[in-house]
């Protein structure tokens, strides 16, 4: 099996990301996308829904070569603007263009509407009731329909065909046929009437129009092409959010006055006064107050964090609490929060191997179509059709065939999955990731920091004989509050927890690798290794002796306490499970997974961490740079791999695994190396980002069947002539609908109780 470490980087140095314009199909995209890729040392990934282009080149192309390659092609071009203080949002620029395309829709529908009523039903056509119709349908092909004539013309220029040549060719060839009939045919004759028929009749053409196919098809491609881009604004609608989320302006403490400035003007280092129920500026230290911070936006938890001086805060969350003092860390780019909306957005401009063939398929598909339309009109005369059956068979094949279903399938379910998840902090790196979840069979679980929360804590106390238990961690909390060792703390944060205040300490004194010495209450204590106190001649007694060894079988670390000349009993400490960790390896387990917990630690505190949690396989004692070599041999069995970790040892595993899933409360490096980076720290998000993922790309696959079947199915009818071009027309417009509004429905995903 072949990990992803075994892939060849891209050779180019650069990316950069163009904003296109113009592009009104699949089709066109592929054209772009071909174009810039026959450039010297250019890699080049065009996504129809997000309007963008994600190009990667070295040094002997420049951003401008790309731009001109472009519109040379007959499409837009733009180069990343800086943002600016006063620029308009991303949803506040698109707002007029698609202003523009819903009035071009409701003029045309409110003009095609009589057209097709009185074609359709002979008892409303009165006396030159067609010419009324020409009158109608003149600005709805002309007016409604000069986007897809313009961009037809564009492409003609440039020796290319795409789907607003279908739509243009088999609209003009309608209205066309109907003025010839009209002016020159009997159509024009005051009293004509004729039926209407969702398939096409025979006929010599002469008396026959066609103007409520023209209105028809114009009027319901505009619809669906209004729908499909509404549709796909609702579809980034997670990623604008995700964006917005930062704060505009922020109090900042310079030489001890605080002012009110924009958010561009704050630096790393700076300090920033946050209130009660204000957002945070940007990623930073706490250095004064403590409160409750909501991280709901960034990481889905509902539970407010509790936060003091020294503790790490992330911008875009909201105090809800105290008023604190801040400290700068991270700003602009390099906040968590621009990081994740970097992540997501290069997730929705990237392609998923099923797309890339919806791609090719859609780069040939319109010059085959206008071939089979050419095939179906000689076929029709051949066999003795009447001249404007046979045309009216090629318009439909035309029109039906459009491939914008096809070129709509993967990016708007991406964008709406990577959205979502992002809403959920899982944060989805790119498409390909989506094929990795399909095919994972067995999640490696790294324990300290994934299943523990890598933190000592306070787990049992153990008095002597006689003595009471609230006093042992009473006085050895005291003594252990002056220690900064992480036992010491987990000690004295156990008893300050269970008993509130702690007595004052007095000539303190640390032995170094055995424990500590002092004075508490009058009381000279010692708190350390059972070799410390055996030191003085203190003991412990059988009973403490067999609590010990118990105790330190199943990986705890204990630690004795004693005064006045006795053992007043024994304290133990170890890294405590996540509280959701059993939870979230059941949830592995329903997803038909094989957990497999792999750790540094001695294999007793393995087993019973893997007991605890309901695992079964346990690789233990494995040192950092052998992690590697467990992911390797479980490939090797034929396996495919998902690996979840938190720590720099944890990074080339990360990478060497199928999947990688890193903890977003751990390290930079691991987040690097992963594939999917949970944002909180509870290891059913990893379940939870496993099940997003195979539902999107489920999502995908069904978009890409039903466009497939759509238009597998459909161009035989037409060619047939069971359809009509306005049915045609109708029918191609709510493919496109359908696949959006299918993508949609990744919105609703939640994440499991």
């Amino acid at each position: 099996m072949t990990s992803r470490t075994d892939q060849a980087p891209p050779p180019a140095d650069r990316q950069i990301e163009l904003a296109i314009s113009g592009m009104t199909c699949a089709s066109c995209a592929a054209r772009i996308e071909k174009k810039l890729n026959r450039m010297d040392g250019v890699t080049a990934t065009v996504n129809y829904a997000t309007a963008k282009a994600k190009v990667s080149y070295d040094g002997s192309v420049t951003p401008e070569d790309l731009v001109s390659t472009v519109e040379k092609t007959g499409y837009g071009a733009a180069l990343p603007k800086p943002p600016k203080k006063d620029e308009p949002d991303e949803a506040a620029e698109a707002d007029p263009e698609l202003a523009a395309l819903k009035q071009r829709t409701l003029i045309s529908l409110v003009l095609a509407v009589p057209v097709i009523a009185l074609a359709m039903v002979p008892a409303f056509q009165f006396d030159a009731w067609q010419w009324l119709s020409l009158m109608l349908t003149f600005p709805v092909v002309t007016y409604g329909g000069w986007p897809f004539h313009k961009a037809a013309w564009t492409n003609l220029k440039h020796g290319a065909a795409t789907m607003d040549t279908l739509v243009s060719v088999g609209t003009i060839a309608a209205f066309g046929w109907s003025l010839w009939a009209l002016f020159f045919g009997d159509a024009g004759m005051i009293g004509m009437t004729h039926g209407f028929s969702f398939d096409i009749g025979g006929g010599d053409g002469a008396s026959n129009i066609y103007l409520e196919a023209a209105a028809g098809v114009t009027a319901f491609i505009l619809l669906g092409r209004y729908l499909e881009a509404r549709a796909k604004r609702r579809a980034g609608s997670a990623l604008r959010a995700l964006m917005a989320m930062g704060a505009k302006e922020v109090s900042v403490v310079r030489d001890g006055v605080e002012s009110l400035v924009p958010i561009e003007d704050l630096r790393a280092g700076d300090e920033f006064v946050v209130r009660p129920g204000e957002k945070i500026a940007t990623d930073g230290v706490v250095v004064e107050g403590s409160s409750a911070v909501d991280e709901s936006m960034l990481t889905g938890e509902s539970v407010p964090v509790e936060v003091r001086p020294g503790s790490n805060v992330t911008g875009a969350t909201v105090n809800a609490g105290g008023r604190l003092l801040v400290r700068a860390t991270r700003v602009g780019a390099d906040t968590q929060l621009a990081q994740m909306a970097k992540l997501v957005e290069d997730a929705q401009n990237g392609k998923a191997a099923v797309q890339r063939l919806a791609d090719r398929i859609s780069g040939v598909f319109v010059p085959i179509v206008i071939g089979i339309a050419l095939l179906t009109l000689g076929a029709w005369l051949v066999l003795g059709n009447g001249t404007a059956a046979a045309f009216t068979a090629a318009v439909a094949v035309l029109i039906i065939a459009c491939p914008c279903a096809l070129g709509l399938a993967t990016p708007t379910a991406l964008m709406v999955g990577t959205g979502r998840g992002a809403q959920l902090g899982i944060l989805i790196k790119g498409p390909e990731v989506l094929e990795s979840t399909r095919r994972v069979d067995t999640v490696v679980l790294d324990k300290t920091g994934t299943v523990t929360t890598g933190k000592m804590a306070l787990v049992d106390v153990i008095p002597a004989d006689g003595q009471d238990a609230d006093e042992l961690l009473r006085i050895a909390g005291a003594l252990e509050h002056a220690s900064e060792h992480p036992i010491a703390q987990a000690i004295a944060t156990g008893a300050t927890q269970r008993l509130g205040e702690l007595p004052a300490v007095e000539q303190f004194e640390n032995v170094a690798g055995l424990g500590v010495n002092g004075m508490v209450e009058d009381k000279a204590v010692t708190v350390g290794r059972p070799q410390l106190l055996a030191e003085w001649s203190q003991y412990l007694d059988d009973r403490l002796q067999a609590a010990k060894d118990a105790a330190e079988a199943e990986g705890k670390t204990v630690v004795a306490a004693s005064w006045d000349g006795e053992v007043r009993g024994l304290l133990a400490v170890s890294d405590t499970l996540k509280p959701t960790s059993a939870e979230a390896v059941a949830r592995f387990k329903a997803l038909g997974l094989r957990p497999v917990l792999l750790t540094g630690d001695n294999r007793a505190v393995a087993e019973t961490v893997a007991k605890q949690v309901g695992i079964d396989d346990v690789h233990a004692e494995v040192l950092p740079k052998d992690k590697v070599d467990v992911v390797k041999a479980l490939q090797a069995e034929g396996r495919t791999v998902a690996m979840v970790g938190d720590g720099v040892n944890d990074a080339a595993a990360l990478a060497q695994a199928d999947l990688g899933l890193a903890m977003g409360t751990g390290t930079d490096v691991a987040i690097e190396a992963s594939d999917l980076t949970l944002v909180r720290g509870d290891l059913r998000a990893a379940a939870d980002a496993i099940r997003l993922s195979r539902k999107t790309l489920r999502t995908i696959k069904g978009n890409l069947f039903w466009a497939f079947a759509y238009n597998v199915a459909a161009l035989p009818l037409a060619a047939a002539g069971l359809l009509n071009p306005m049915i045609a027309g109708a029918a191609m417009a709510l493919s496109s609908v359908f696949v959006v509004t299918n993508s949609l429905r990744l919105k609703r995903f939640k994440a499991q109780a």
